[in-house]
């Protein structure tokens, strides 16, 4: 692991704009010396003035000592700071000017500029938090839903640790068991203890298995649900996408076929983040463009995690109707369908009974965006009500490609292990075991060979 490095950065931690203030970090050994230079004092009557962790208003200056700002001053002193270090803040007036020059006198005096990530870089270094927490802070920020943020503060409250550090010591204890028997196969072992060994190596599975399954699952909550919309041409897909966007987003028009490819917005729904994707109309034809567009939708709606299949109920059932019941069939055991009857206010000509399988609702697109109708209002409630339900699990997740990759390597070094224990291999059995502890510990801080032997000569009295 890379030595925690104490030379003194600074970044900024509010982004630079009209707003009322503006916040900077100093972190590193000088930052108080770089501090009391912009106060035009020394480094001991600002720390006698600025109390630990007390905000202080000081006036700060230009290096030719004009003033700069009247700002909030605060100290941390190592190791009690996110960081582990001494870190001074400053909390100035906002806008661009001041905080941009606050920056470059805090350069001038001997500072350099913090890369990306580079403060919980030092806070991973310092042992102030774990690589799992380190990610969470990184999705924090990025975190667009409720659920999102919720789960992300149970990794940053540590569950991704307890989680990772009770698996580290049900695999470190079956690694001791192995080369205890190894080592001193001549002493009085108990005879089961390869099915012993067996019968934990199936269950560190399962529980793997069980918090990949979930996550992927899952995975939807951070990158937001993909709900598509298909239907054939003219059928009200693009009004259906502006009334929940209520902007103005796709062209709607009574010509079929005005969308041509397929148009993706965000929208939040409650307290969930949706993928909304308006398609092509699904119907047989001979333009180019248009086939395109289709073979895109019908692409869209494999890879969404719900569909909105929307019908006209002004008409009968058409060819092009049948094919859509048909593919929303293909997708029931899979996917969450809502099967939607639009154009309401007019006769019903569809045969609705074709539907009954699909529990329709109806719809009545027109008019007002803005003038939200008692009949989308029902539709966002059903649809609000099952992601609800999607997300009533309260299953530790994994958050990230980095943390997918290293239980799935787990998972394979597992896997790997278990034909040499059967043939009583426990040399090769104790590598693979070694090559999963390296993966499951990656993803909150390294494995190290010691822990094993501290479980393998504490655990056992073999009197040697």
């Amino acid at each position: 692991m890379d030595m925690l490095n104490d030379d003194t950065i600074i970044a900024p931690a509010t982004t630079y704009g009209k707003s009322s203030l503006n916040v900077l970090r100093l972190s590193g050994k000088d930052s108080l010396n770089i501090a009391a230079k912009l106060a035009k004092t020394t480094p001991e009557n600002l720390m006698a003035s600025l109390p630990v962790r007390y905000a202080k208003l000081t006036k700060i200056y230009f290096n030719n000592n004009d003033l700069l700002d009247e700002c909030i001053l605060l100290y941390f002193k190592a190791p009690h700071s996110y960081t582990t270090q001494d870190v001074v803040e400053f909390q100035c007036h906002g806008g661009n000017f001041i905080a941009q020059n606050i920056l470059q006198e805090c350069l001038r005096y001997g500072a350099r500029l913090a890369n990306p990530g580079e403060f919980t870089k030092r806070a991973f270094l310092g042992g102030r938090i774990d690589l799992s927490q380190a990610q969470a802070v990184a999705k924090l920020i990025e975190s667009q839903s409720a659920q999102a943020h919720k789960i992300l503060m149970r990794h940053l409250k540590g569950e991704m640790q307890s989680f990772c550090e009770k698996l580290r010591t049900d695999l470190i204890t079956l690694l001791a068991h192995s080369e205890v028997f190894i080592d001193y196969a001549d002493e009085d072992l108990p005879e089961d203890l390869l099915e012993s060994l067996k019968g934990k190596l199936h269950s560190i599975l399962n529980t793997l298995h069980s918090l990949l399954e979930q996550s992927k699952a899952k995975r939807a909550l951070f990158e937001g649900y993909k709900l598509c919309i298909i239907g054939k041409p003219n059928v009200g897909k693009s009004s259906l996408l502006n009334a929940l966007l209520h902007s103005n987003r796709a062209i709607v028009s009574e010509i079929a076929g005005t969308t041509r490819d397929s148009i993706e917005e965000n929208f939040m729904l409650g307290a969930h983040l949706l993928r909304l994707i308006d398609t092509a109309g699904i119907h047989e034809t001979k333009d180019l463009i248009e086939s395109e567009g289709i073979k895109r939708s019908l692409e869209k709606a494999q890879d969404s995690d719900l569909l909105i299949a929307l019908f006209d109920g002004s008409s009968p059932l058409t060819q092009e109707d049948l094919q859509i019941i048909d593919l929303l069939k293909s997708y029931q055991t899979s996917k969450k369908v809502f099967v939607l009857v639009n154009k309401a206010d007019l006769e019903c000509r569809l045969d609705l009974e074709v539907l009954r399988d699909f529990n329709p609702l109806k719809l009545c697109l027109k008019g007002n965006l803005y003038a939200e109708d008692s009949l989308l209002a029902d539709f966002k409630r059903h649809l609000e009500a099952l992601l609800d339900s999607k997300e009533e699990s309260q299953s530790l997740l994994l958050t990230s490609e980095y943390q997918f990759q290293a239980v799935q390597t787990c998972i394979d070094a597992l896997y790997q292990s278990i034909k040499p224990l059967e043939n009583a291999e426990l040399e090769i059995f104790s590598f693979h075991l070694n090559e999963a502890l390296k993966a499951i510990a990656s993803i909150t801080q390294p494995y190290e060979y010691s822990q094993m032997l501290d479980v393998m000569f504490g655990d056992f009295c073999l009197g040697k």
